[in-house]
C-alpha cells in the first residue's frame, strides 16, 4: 500500500511520538512496534515496523507497484 520511503517516514514519526511520551514501561530508545494499516480493499494493507530493525542482511520488502504509485522508482533507484 505504501512505498518503502513512505513506510520509513511513518515509522520515524511513530517512534518519535512513542519516545516523546516518556512512559515508564517504554524503552528510552528503539521502541519495538508493528503497525498494520488496512486500506479500502481486502488486498490493500501495509505493515510498518521500526526503521532500526532493518539491516543490510534484512532489507524491507519492496513492492514495485507501491513504488510506482508513489512515484519513487526513478528517485530512489531500487525503489526506496
Amino acid at each position: 500500500m505504501f512505498s518503502v520511503k513512505q513506510k520509513q517516514v511513518i515509522a520515524q514519526e511513530i517512534e518519535r511520538m512513542l519516545l516523546s511520551l516518556h512512559h515508564p514501561e517504554m524503552p528510552t530508545e528503539k521502541p519495538m512496534f508493528t503497525l498494520r494499516v488496512e486500506g479500502k480493499e481486502a488486498w490493500s494493507w501495509a505493515e510498518i515496523k521500526p526503521n532500526w530493525t532493518f539491516t543490510i542482511e534484512h532489507l524491507p520488502t519492496v513492492n514495485p507497484f507501491n513504488e510506482r504509485q508513489a512515484g519513487e522508482d526513478a528517485q530512489e533507484g531500487r525503489g526506496g
